[in-house]
């Protein structure tokens, strides 16, 4: 028999008022459905777990109206709303460990004597600090040739392409009928002139009637959707062609495939907790995966280009045109820095991958997904 929860029971777990529960079940937001043997009112699982969306949309600042929308929407199950509820804590999580880093940059210069501008002082807050990654794009993020001529092929006879998480455009075909889905602000204003038209808009709800591009195009940018699944299934809705250039987080042994990982930032495992299976993102848009081979000397600075090249990794501007070192937090990144620097000095990172000095190319995971 399905355990019914009494409301101050309830009140305790999650950390609220009875006053709360009461306002949630008032409004009908979260009104109690069950009773208990003594004929009071109860939660049961399915109340439980419509509380728990509802104050974790309350924790990132949503007012109840919006919430009741989001928890409410008729077109995502349980577990699509989970995922796009992780999505925006994450991202949260991502802008509070940018701010501990600029507040650590900022004790360590006054340390030494050094003040701080007013102006850095208030991009500390600012919406400019998170999409510090999208303003050191251009200077590691280029067009891979090879990689887009994999892409390109993909699109088929395709004429018109929507190309989803578009960043700066770097991947977007010169001789089609390109539109352009970027939510953010700072990567569409370093789009190049004469490139095309962007829309500002996010992947899972796509401004577009069914069906109005010949194919769309997303490359390495699912990681950053809120919903994934939502996302891969709005561009096979308004596309008729699909090709993505994604990570697969699911295969066996994916953590042990790219040293950089297994031997110092054991903490990239963490980023892939809940992320979608490979099966499930091809099934999201009825296609097929086929592996893509980084070759060592690729010009796109995305997380895993620099397999032959570690001393890279040593670079700042490097790592600050990759999410993943923002979001393993600075501890994580400067030890991860730290003990490759030692092994570069001491000759042991050499000594451990004699073999990659012969390899013009290396599998590392990522795939093109076709439908």
């Amino acid at each position: 028999m399905e355990e019914h929860l009494t409301v101050g029971r309830v009140a305790e777990l999650a950390g609220v008022s009875v006053r709360t529960l009461h306002h949630y079940d008032e409004i009908g937001l979260v009104p109690p459905s069950a009773r208990t043997a003594t004929g009071y009112r109860a939660y049961s699982a399915g109340d439980v777990e419509r509380l728990r969306e509802v104050l974790g949309y309350r924790r990132l600042g949503f007012g109840l109206r919006e919430i009741a929308d989001l928890v409410d929407a008729p077109t995502t199950d349980a577990v699509a709303r989970l995922r796009r509820l992780r999505g925006l804590l994450q991202e949260q999580r991502d802008r509070l460990a940018a701010t501990v880093a600029a507040i650590d940059e900022e004790l360590e210069a006054r340390a030494m004597g050094i003040r701080t501008k007013p102006e850095d002082q208030l991009t500390v807050f600012g919406a400019q600090l998170y999409e510090s990654i999208g303003s050191a794009y251009p200077a590691t993020r280029r067009t891979e040739r090879r990689i887009a001529v994999r892409i390109w092929d993909a699109l088929g006879e395709a004429r018109t392409v929507l190309n989803v998480g578009a960043g700066t455009g770097s991947y977007e075909p010169p001789d089609r009928e390109v539109t352009a889905v970027e939510p953010s602000a700072v990567m569409r204003a370093q789009r190049p002139p004469g490139a095309a038209p962007c829309v500002a808009a996010g992947a899972e709800r796509l401004p577009f009637a069914d069906q109005s591009f010949d194919a769309a195009m997303a490359v390495s940018t699912v990681h950053h959707w809120a919903d994934p699944i939502a996302g891969l299934r709005e561009m096979r809705r308004v596309a008729r062609r699909v090709v993505v250039f994604t990570y697969d987080a699911g295969s066996p042994g994916r953590l042990d495939r790219f040293w950089l990982t297994r031997d110092y930032l054991p903490e990239f495992a963490g980023l892939l907790v809940g992320w979608p299976s490979l099966a499930d993102m091809t099934r999201a848009i009825g296609g097929r995966a086929q592996p893509v081979l980084i070759p060592w000397d690729c010009a796109d600075g995305f997380f895993e280009a620099h397999w032959r090249r570690p001393e890279a990794y040593l670079e700042d501007p490097v790592r600050r045109a990759v999410s993943v070192w923002t979001r393993v937090g600075p501890q994580a990144e400067q030890r991860a820095v730290d003990s490759l620097r030692d092994d570069l000095s001491s000759g042991r990172w050499a000594a451990r991958h004699r073999d990659l000095v012969s390899l013009d190319a290396a599998e590392l995971g990522l795939r093109l997904l076709v439908a």
